[in-house]
């Protein structure tokens, strides 16, 4: 049963064609949000778009222009974005010394994830601002809290970088009515996961963590829900929330 708790908004979630975006996107549209499903392959966001009836954009989030015409065409579509998930990322280079970490996969994997969510958010905060009314919720990592030899240098620095500008948002957007909160899970295994992850890795994670299972693209989207809904946690904004299942790994 759902309880309507995101009604008459217009919500955009980026990098929804697939994985934790795809489940928030049905998450937000089932409460009644109306979505906007994004990506850069055509046919995943169609396939998502018609699953819940929403509207679907194409955009490279590290080019600023395709940006600006996406939040154009998106004002144009359904009204100006309330809430914004930066969910756009990924780890695009594997765990490595410093040393060995290639100067083109870092700029690839800090672009697709910093880079993107700074201009996502330079963007459709101003519109936000200038309305009286937002609701921001960012994808970090766990990675990005705390060091760790098997996580990808290039991602965790990025991903900490994007909760420092969540929490620079929260303080400079909060007097414009805007809040900006973020997420930072563990290894969700979604279905590009499962296939990177082997199923012994799996049931050692299993053991690291205190609840004795791996989080789900619903366990994000749950969350998400929670920080976006103005009513359950409307007096949030700057926050990181650690979604690990008591581990720290």
């Amino acid at each position: 049963m759902m309880d309507g708790r995101l009604e008459g908004r217009v919500a955009l979630v980026t990098g929804s064609s697939r994985g934790i975006g795809a489940t928030i996107a049905r998450l937000f549209a089932a409460e009644g949000a109306r979505v906007v499903v994004h990506g850069r392959d055509a046919a995943r966001v169609e396939e998502v778009r018609q699953s819940i009836g929403a509207l679907g954009v194409l955009a490279d989030l590290t080019d600023f222009d395709q940006v600006e015409s996406m939040r154009t065409a998106i004002e144009t579509e359904v009204g100006p974005v309330d809430v914004l998930v930066a969910n756009a990322g990924g780890s695009l280079t594997p765990p490595a010394l410093l040393e060995d970490i290639p100067i083109d996969g870092w700029k690839k994997t800090v672009d697709a994830n910093l880079t993107a969510t700074f201009l996502t958010l330079r963007s459709f905060l101003p519109g936000m601002k200038k309305a009286g009314r937002g609701d921001i919720v960012t994808i970090s990592s766990n990675a990005g809290r705390r060091p760790h030899p098997r996580s990808p240098i290039p991602y965790a620095a990025a991903k900490a970088g994007v909760q420092l500008i969540t929490q620079d948002v929260a303080l400079q957007a909060g007097p414009f009515g805007v809040r900006a909160n973020g997420i930072a899970p563990e290894t969700i295994p979604t279905d590009e996961n499962k296939t990177l992850i082997t199923a012994d890795v799996q049931a050692r994670l299993v053991e690291a963590h205190a609840v004795r299972r791996l989080g789900t693209p619903e366990d994000v989207a749950r969350t998400a829900l929670f920080l976006a809904d103005r009513e359950q946690s409307g007096w949030m904004t700057g926050v990181v929330l650690d979604l690990h299942g008591g581990t720290q790994i």
